[in-house]
């Protein structure tokens, strides 16, 4: 099932599958660590939402919530 980075709940993992084609910001992203096979775990997100903190290789990374739409995932389940 094809589910993207925003909707994660917290403390749920997922592996990232793909990132949409967003211009500029998707090289961004990749230079980031934002690239497929990569496990995240979302640490918290704001009241409605945006923004969200993940956390990916070690570091904590804050994503708009119109970045992490363009981020799809598969859920781990523990």
């Amino acid at each position: 099932m094809k589910i993207c980075l925003a909707q994660l709940k917290v403390n749920e993992k997922a592996v990232i599958t793909s990132i949409e084609n967003i211009g500029p910001i998707r090289r961004r992203l990749l230079d980031m660590g934002l690239v497929k096979g990569t496990q995240v775990l979302v640490i918290r997100k704001a009241p409605l939402g945006d923004p969200m903190e993940i956390l990916i290789k070690g570091y904590n990374l804050s994503l708009r919530k119109d970045e992490a739409n363009h981020i799809f995932v598969a859920r781990i389940n523990d």
